[in-house]
């Protein structure tokens, strides 16, 4: 039997709402025993510090030297993941010396796979030191100067966990929904991911903008609305949609801004629906019919959205709990077993996953001062 590790996964998500972390025993490869977790939601100070990078990051030349806001930005966000790792040591009873790495993903805040762009903030050195705790981070960055999307990235765990638990019949899909939607078609031999196209982003900033709230809470203002059939009719013409696997999108790749002249309810709605029937687009490109979706990721929380995917795909949907998974972690989860595969210099993504010409493996790895 492989030799199992204790490694901590940190993501913060394109929805900017905070940390996820989430301690799993693996060996990289086949076995996954997922162990303790928590959240730790960005102060608001934070989360208006991130957007301000978002923003910046969005008009920046890839050449030009990386301006002051965007350094403070990813020195804060370094110091927000060693306190979520400090918290869930804490909490879980755990010492450093126990935990073999950290896979420390960072906050996007870019990605142009087609000008060969992404961008992860995080510093993983200053990380390392922080904690004591060696650190492997830039996970994304070989895949894209190989040719391929640097994204999804969590494919090859969403794997590795349908096909160890137990009674799931394959192949499956396996749906995040987070600020981007992606989904992993699991077959018994086959592995085969993208990015599906919005996922909570749009409805958030709407939200947002029209309550003040940083999402629409289980749904409750998209489930008040109605759908504007003309407007999303429009929105789904996007040519990504059709367009083939390996894709992936930048967070602000779809926005609220069709739904503008609608009421705050309808816009939501809209939105909302806007997501699934987007996602169930994504069944066009499988292989062959899945038998369900296992839905992970925030946006299994909103009522509205998981309703009208139900309505769209027409095969079981069902929450990652269900599944006996952990739908707020998973993508947490997936980093820590990628820093395990890292450091043993097995393929992060391959040509089924991001489009990189070969399996490729990535990251970078910092030793924790002795």
């Amino acid at each position: 039997m492989a030799e199992l590790q204790k490694v901590v996964g940190l993501m913060s998500g394109t929805s900017l709402d905070g940390i996820d972390a989430a301690l799993v025993e693996t060996d990289g490869e086949g076995i996954v025993r997922p162990g303790p977790a928590l959240f730790v939601a960005y102060a608001p100070e934070l989360r208006a510090i991130l957007k301000a990078a978002l923003d910046a990051a969005s008009f920046f030349p890839a050449e030009a030297a990386t301006p002051p806001s965007i350094l403070n930005a990813e020195r804060r966000v370094t110091e927000a993941h060693a306190d979520a790792v400090r918290q869930l040591l804490e909490s879980s009873g755990s010492r450093p010396a126990e935990i073999a790495l950290l896979g420390f993903h960072g906050q996007t805040i870019l990605h142009r796979p087609r000008e060969r762009r992404t961008w992860q903030i995080g510093d993983g050195a200053q990380l390392a030191k922080l904690t004591g705790i060696a650190v492997v981070n830039d996970f994304r960055a070989a895949d894209i100067a190989a040719g391929g999307e640097g994204a999804p990235f969590a494919p090859l765990y969403h794997a590795a966990l349908a096909r160890q638990t137990a009674g799931l019949a394959l192949p499956v899909a396996v749906l995040n929904i987070g600020g981007v939607a992606n989904v992993t078609f699991v077959g018994r031999d086959t592995v085969l991911a993208f990015d599906t196209g919005p996922g909570n982003a749009p409805l958030d900033d709407w939200a947002f903008k029209h309550t003040g709230k940083p999402m629409d809470e289980n749904g409750r203002l998209a489930r008040s609305g109605k759908v504007d059939a003309p407007i999303l009719a429009r929105m789904m013409e996007s040519p990504f949609f059709s367009r083939r696997p390996p894709k992936s999108l930048d967070r602000m790749d779809f926005g609220f801004a069709p739904v503008d002249a609608l009421s705050r309810a309808d816009g939501a709605a809209t939105l909302a629906t806007f997501t699934a029937v987007s996602i169930a687009r994504a069944a066009e490109h499988f292989p062959e019919p899945v038998s369900g979706w296992i839905v992970c990721g925030g946006g299994r929380l909103n009522t509205a959205l998981v309703s009208a995917l139900r309505r769209s795909v027409r095969v079981p949907v069902r929450s990652a709990e269900n599944a006996g998974w952990r739908g707020d972690f998973i993508e947490a989860e997936a980093f820590a077993y990628l820093a395990t595969r890292s450091v043993k210099g097995l393929p992060l993504s391959l040509p089924t996953t991001t489009g990189v010409p070969q399996p490729m493996t990535g990251g970078r790895l910092h030793r924790a001062a002795a």
